[in-house]
Parts: C-alpha cells; structure tokens; sequence
C-alpha cells in the first residue's frame, strides 16, 4: 500500500520529466586539467526542483517550459544562473569566490523575498524595499514588512519600538554583519542609531536563531548588513525634510584606494527643534533632538590570497529634549532634581554619546575553497545621561565582543558544519531609582552547527553551544530548523530552540521613568538587580506555497510561534502607582499566528497582505492577564506599483501604499486612581495608512514625496494627567497610537557611480 502511495505521488512528476537538462559542473582552471565538482547543488529557480552532482561531476534534471533559470551553487565558488530555453547539455565551470558570507539564492529580483531552500525562516529585504518608505534610521525600515510591529514606547520620549512574534526587541537578536549591536544601554534607543541609507539589505529570521550568533535570541533574529565601499555609490547624498521641520541629510564618499582596499566615509545627521502640541495638552508632541553619526569604512580583498576583511569605526553623539512646551533646560540642574518648584514646568533631556570599532577577517583557503575561517571582534562604549524630571537615570556600557568561526563539509557540499568559540564581556555603571547598579558579565562559549541540504526534499540545520557564564553559570543551547518540501515551489518547516538572557530592567524599559509611579524590585536573590536571568524556548512551525493565479505569481504563508518562558523578569503595571519588576511566578506565553498572501496582480504592480493574531499571556501577581498595549489582530496592507522605462528613455516612477489596522489593545489596570484618572479597559482600534511617491529622472538622481498617516490618526489624550505632571497619577506611558496626527515629507538622492 505505502508503495503504491508513492508511485501515485510520483506519478505525475514522472510524466513531466521526459525532457531533461544534463550537464557536468567543473572547477574553473586556468590550466588545462579540468576538476569536476561533485556535490554541487543544480536547480531550477522558484522551484524546488533540485540535484546533487555525483563524483564525476554530472547531473540531469527534469525540464518543462515553465523552468526558465537554472541555479549553480557549491560552497566556496560563485553562484551562477542559466538561461535555459530547451532540453540541452551543459558544460559549465564555477570560479571560486572569496566572500565571507553565505551563498544567498534569491527567486527574483525582488524587493523582499522569501527563501524557498533556507531551514530557516528567513526573509531578505533589500535596500530597493528600503527606499519605498522615509527609512530615516533602522527603527523606520519596517513600515513595509508585515513581520515586524512598529509602535511608540511612550508619550514623551517618541521612541519607536518594534515587535516580533508579540514579543519585544529585547527578546529579538539585532546584529549588524552578524555582530550583536542593539543590546544593553542600546536596548531603547540603537534602533535610531542605524541610518537606513547605510543599510544594504536587512535578513529577519522568525523563531530560534543560529547558535553562532549567541545564546541570547529567543523570538528571532535581525541582521542588517551595512553597505560595501567597494561595490556602493562613489557618492551618495540624500536629502530629507519633514512638514514637521524635521531635517535630515546622509552622505556616502567612497574611495578604491588601490586594487584591494576601498574605503568609505559615511555622514548621518538630522535636526528638529520645532515645537509641535496638536493636542493642546502642554507637552510636546515629539522630541526636540539632533544627531551626528559617523562612520568610516575599511574593505580588503584578495582573491588570490582568500582574504577579505571589514574594519568599521563609529562615533554618535544624540541629544533629546522632551516635556512641557514650558521647559527650559537651562533653568534646570539635573544634578538636583528636588530643587523645583511645583510652578515649574516638566522636563527630560536623553544625551547619548557612542563610540565603536569593529573588525572582521575571513579566508577562503584556495586549494580547499569550501573550508573558511572568519573571525570577528567588536568594542563599544555607550554613555547616556539623562533624567526624567524627578528621576535620573544615567547607564555606561563598556562591550566587548569576539567570535571565530570555522566552515568546512563532510564528503560533499550537502553536509557542511561550523563550529567555533566566542567570548563576550559586559560591564554597566548604572544611576537609578537613586542607586548605583554596578556589574561586569563574562562569558565563553563554543558551538557546533551542522547544515544538510539536498536541494530536494529536506533541508536541516542543527546547532548546539556551550556557554559559561559568571552571573548566568554553565547551560547548554540547542536549537534545530527544519525545512521539508512535500510538493513543488511549497516549504514546510519547523524550528524549536531554547534562549537565555539577563534583563537590563532599566535600560529596557525607560518609560517607565516618565511617570509619578514608584519603581520597586521585588527579588532579592538573583544576581543580576536580584532578579534571575531570563531562559524560553520557542516552537515554530511554518507553510510557504508559491503558485500562479490567473497567469501571475503569487504565494502564501502560514506561521504559527508559541514561546514559552521558563522564568521571565516580570513587568508589572497592574497596579497604576507602582511598576513593579519581579521572577515569574507561573506561566508567560506569547502564541503568534500569521497568513500572509503576495500576488503579483499585474505586472510591476505587487499586493502584499497579512493578517496576525497575538495572544501574550503572563501571571502577575493579581491574576493571569494579556499583555498591556498588544493588539490581539492586526491586519496589514501594501502594494507597490512602478512603470516601465521607456525606450530611450532612463526615467521611471514608483508608488507605494501601506495600510495597517489594529484592534483595541488592553490598558493595565487604573482602577486604583481617581475617576478622572481612569481609562476604558481597553483602547479604540487603530489604522493608518503611508503612501510615498518616487519619480526617477536617471540612475544618478530622483525625487520622492510622501505622508504617514493621512488619514490623520490621533489618540488626543497619551499623557494621563498632563496638567499635573507633579501629582501621583501622571503617566505617559499609555501610548496605543499615533500622538502628532499627518505628517508629510519630501527628499532626494544622488549618486554617482
């Protein structure tokens, strides 16, 4: 019976393959031997219609009419595709590459893509997609991709946050080139420090993330790979203004310094220092605020050598101001926070001062191309002052960070391993709830992960790591991705993995000085703020279908998340004067489930839609309830439109409109206060709607005009008890939408190449 299951299966890709592409894949020699390459992956693009090459270097494959380009990738050469138009043989040689990354296949020439062989569930969003919205700062780069929740933190300082999974960013791993960046003191505000202009292409990963990267990822992983001197614009410049006077402008200057360095120079500056109260309530509406941030490049390559090597130095100064349209700084010594008077008006000032240096070093051994070494080292020093009226709250983070990395296979390209060890060293000076906070966290690791890959039915990644840690002790992190393909241009995956973390209470939730609340810790006896460290695992499982409707493109997603949280640093605002920190008593869980649908209706008009459902539940101290301020449904919208260039003609325009709904979010309890104090239960659903517009005169210059939130969206009253900021029931943390209501925008760019 199982037989015959079988044969009925097969039966129908049988009766497709009469016609076949045979071949023989070769190393390319400058010497006249030629070296056949087995293991080699062959497959036709979209599809997961795939061979290995046997010992001698040859392959067939099935051909239809419909498979149009045929992919060629081995570990350490270059990834090659065909154009193929009929039955034939092929006679084809790859030339080793000495790229320290990945091989990253791609379906098309997409925006945002999809990977149809990855175990992972990955998402590739290119900078193209980047350009579709403002993308000021890495915090502004996701208004376009379903994955990802944007909202504000807070009412005052106008901190953009974003969500993964219902999960916040500190539960997300944000690496930049695959270098833990956005952690510790960084936690609130890093996102802002990445100008999207820098950003060459942004990969989110759902779900447990690789045991190369750390043990710190719990709901997934962002990595933002910044741009190359080497291959980017020898000058770029982008000029951007805001109907709210907001102002900003990004430089790029790159220079071939000789045939193996390059170098860049990367200036990012914006200014807004006009005051705006559209809801008449006394505060500023966002912050007042400037920032310079610097960047200059290094790139090496050898080819001949296997060499290539990024060396990365950046210094940030940031300053905001927020409160009262009253408040005058100057007036203000924040060294003696009690020195006011009740007449005076309410203040904060967030002074942020960065400096880092990274480098990374990888070699490609050219007689064996598919064994590597890459090696990374990254220091960071970060100092915020800044004081929330009343409280003062000042962080110095010191990091350092180091990994190397070994990549080799076992027999052919289908089994490839890494293996390697990290260390990473912490230390913060904190100033808070009138205390200094003061520790250093070590650890070392090492970790193994094997890939197998077939190019046909299954694909499987399996890490584990290591880790001793002084604060956290000695653990152990397994994490497994699994990708299988039951039927063509279909993947259907699974993941689980465990992710462990110490929470920097302060540093990640600095709404919370923004209040009259009193801010206790409840734990004693753990070792980092006397809270124990956070440990969950995450399950995943994963459907993604590609097929043609009405002769056009399109595929669909399924996801389904749950992680569940052995032990979490528990935010409590259950009670409105008090925030209070505490180790889970209970459960604490975050389900995420997501349809997303992409069709391409006519062409170069793309419809991207999605539909998530959240449920975040944890027991407080008071009961079992959902988390504040996360919309339980949201449904997304987007579609991006561009003609085609005329004959003679290089000009173009872009159109791009994104739609985003929510339903009512749950306030924390304010039962407690005084009737003028308390909110509904929950807050009135949410949409918003962006749109930008982009005309394109050549490959050197283009204007874009745009809005976010037309339809002009407020929610009038954020700050609960704005007209006594010094009483037991002010509050601004109350944030479920937009506060400044339409804002709309115009800039260039220009390049020369």
């Amino acid at each position: 019976m199982k037989n015959l299951i079988y044969f009925m299966v097969l039966l129908p890709l049988l009766s497709l393959s009469q016609d076949k592409v045979e071949g023989i894949v070769l190393e390319a020699n400058t010497n006249k031997d030629t070296i056949p390459l087995s293991g080699a992956n062959v497959f036709w693009l979209d599809t997961s219609i795939g061979a290995v090459t046997d010992l001698d270097g040859t392959f067939n494959l099935p051909y239809q009419k419909s498979y149009k380009k045929l992919v060629i990738s081995y570990v350490g050469y270059r990834t090659d595709t065909l154009s193929i138009t009929s039955p034939t043989y092929i006679k084809h040689e790859l030339n080793p590459t000495s790229a320290l990354s990945e091989i990253t296949i791609t379906g098309r020439k997409q925006t945002a893509s999809k990977s149809y062989l990855n175990a992972q569930n990955l998402t590739t969003i290119s900078s193209a997609e980047l350009l579709k919205a403002a993308c000021c700062n890495l915090s502004e780069s996701f208004e376009t991709n379903p994955s990802i929740d944007v909202n504000f933190s807070d009412a005052v300082t106008g901190t953009r946050q974003i969500k993964m999974l219902g999960l916040t960013s500190k539960y997300i791993l944000i690496t930049t080139e695959n270098i833990p960046s956005i952690r510790g003191a960084s936690q609130a505000y890093g996102l802002s420090f990445i100008p999207g202009t820098w950003v060459e292409s942004i990969q989110i990963t759902k779900g447990a993330g690789s045991v190369v990267n750390g043990f710190e990822s719990i709901a997934g992983q962002i990595n933002a790979e910044l741009q190359k001197p080497a291959t980017d614009d020898k000058f770029f410049l982008n000029l951007y203004a805001a109907s709210s006077e907001r102002l900003e402008l990004n430089t790029h200057f790159n220079t071939k310094v000789s045939d193996k360095w390059a170098t860049g120079f990367y200036v990012h500056g914006n200014l807004l220092q006009k005051k705006h109260d559209v809801n008449d309530d006394g505060f500023l509406d966002m912050p007042l605020y400037n920032q310079i941030n610097v960047m200059n490049r290094w790139q090496y390559t050898n080819p001949e050598k296997g060499l290539v090597s990024f060396i990365n130095v950046r210094y940030l100064n940031d300053e905001k101001q927020s409160g009262q349209l009253d408040f005058d700084p100057d007036n203000f010594d924040p060294d003696n926070p009690t020195s006011f008077s009740q007449e005076d008006a309410w203040g904060s000032e967030i002074d942020t001062e960065r400096f880092e240096v990274s480098a990374k070093l990888g070699y490609v051994n050219p007689e064996i191309p598919w064994q590597s070494l890459g090696v990374q080292f990254a220091f960071s020093h970060h100092d915020q002052d800044s004081y929330f009226r009343r409280n003062i709250y000042e962080i110095n983070h010191n990091s350092i960070y180091s990994n190397a990395i070994y990549n080799s296979i076992i027999s052919d390209s289908r089994h490839k391993i890494k293996t390697g060890i990290g260390f990473t060293y912490d230390h913060y000076d904190e100033f808070a709830i009138d205390t200094n906070f003061e520790r250093s966290e070590r650890s070392a690791g090492a970790f193994f992960e094997y890939a197998y890959d077939d190019l046909g039915k299954l694909t499987l990644t399996a890490g584990l790591r290591f880790d001793t840690h002084n604060l956290l002790g000695e653990f152990i992190t397994p994490r497994l991705h699994v990708r299988y393909t039951p039927w063509e241009k279909s993947a259907l995956r699974g993941s689980i993995g465990r992710g462990k973390r110490s929470a920097n209470i302060f540093a990640e939730n600095q709404n919370i000085f923004a209040t009259s609340r009193s801010i206790n810790i409840l734990n004693t006896n753990g070792r980092i703020y006397g809270l124990d460290p956070e440990i969950a695992w995450n399950y995943g499982l994963s459907y993604l279908q590609g097929f043609n409707l009405f002769g056009r493109k399109a595929d669909v997603i399924f996801d389904f998340y749950r992680t569940n949280f052995k032990n979490q640093v528990v935010i409590d605002w259950e009670n409105p004067q008090q925030v209070n920190f505490y180790n889970l008593e209970g459960d604490s869980f975050a389900n995420s489930f997501q349809l997303e649908l992409n069709y391409n209706l006519l062409e170069r008009l793309d419809i991207r839609t999605a539909y998530k459902y959240y449920d975040v539940q944890t027991d407080y101290l008071s009961g079992r309830f959902s988390k504040p301020l996360i919309p339980k449904h949201r449904f997304f919208a987007n579609a991006s439109y561009e003609t085609a260039i005329k004959e003679g003609r290089a000009s173009l325009w872009k159109f791009d409109v994104t739609y985003n709904w929510l339903s009512e979010q749950r306030f924390s309890s304010t039962t407690a206060n005084p009737d003028a104090f308390r909110l509904d239960e929950e807050s009135p659903t949410v949409g918003t709607l962006n749109a930008q517009v982009t005309k394109v005169f050549s490959p050197k210059f283009e204007v874009y005009l745009g809005g976010e939130n037309i339809t002009n969206v407020r929610q009038d009253n954020p700050i609960l008890g704005a007209d006594d900021p010094f009483g037991p029931n002010f509050d601004t943390s109350f944030v479920y939408g937009p506060i400044f209501g339409s804002m709309y925008y115009a800039g260039l760019r220009y390049r020369i190449n």
